[in-house]
């Protein structure tokens, strides 16, 4: 790992997606999480000041170390109990039918194998439990997917293996999932190639 991956880009993500645009993605979806969650991608913990009442447990999922270290304040300050757990979202150190909801907010676009994920988000989940998400992804504007399919491969580079050209909602339901009480938008304030977010939860087919 260079130094950009391990020092800089930690500090470009927690900015980026900690922008009120984001913020307010975040805020949107967390009175659907409940009971014990799995947060996948937990990163800087970002999520944390807006966690709902009422939450037993998180199990915070994160491969990257530096986003790890700066979580440490701001969890210092949750009052939900946290855990932190670093691997990978394609082998989640959790039994079958564990959690009641996963959380996942703009994490979808770095992982390497998201059907491979996201089949393992479905297999800790409980039979009535949810997926709540919100992930940027690729746009219904022609001009603005071209501008996206342009920028992708570079994007990936700067951005920590980000993807812009994915259709998180249709990765779902590939996985097994069936999306509801979804809701699209371009982020305010964001570039509309990096801010085109989907936002809801999705339960087992």
């Amino acid at each position: 790992m260079g130094l950009y991956a391990r020092y800089i880009l930690p500090k470009l993500i927690d900015v980026a997606c900690g922008a009120g645009g984001f913020r307010w993605q975040r805020k949107q979806i967390m009175p659907w999480v409940r009971g014990e969650v799995l947060e996948v991608g937990i990163g800087s913990a970002l999520n944390a000041p807006h966690y709902p009442d009422g939450l037993v447990r998180v199990t915070g999922l994160e491969p990257d170390a530096g986003m790890l270290s700066l979580a440490e304040e701001r969890l210092e300050e949750c009052r939900v109990p946290v855990d932190i757990v670093q691997g990978s979202a394609e082998m989640i150190p959790l039994p079958d039918a564990s959690v009641d909801s996963v959380l996942m907010t703009f994490s979808l676009c770095t992982i390497p194998d998201p059907i491979q994920a996201l089949s393992e988000m479905r297999r800790v989940l409980r039979p009535e439990g949810r997926l709540v998400f919100a992930e940027h992804g690729v746009a219904p504007d022609p001009g603005v997917a071209r501008l996206q399919g342009l920028l992708n491969g570079s994007w990936q580079v700067v951005g920590g293996g980000c993807h812009l050209t994915r259709d998180p909602v249709s990765l779902l339901e590939r996985a097994g999932f069936q999306p509801c009480a979804v809701d699209s938008s371009y982020a305010r304030k964001t570039p509309r190639p990096f801010g085109y977010i989907s936002r809801g939860f999705a339960e087992k087919d």
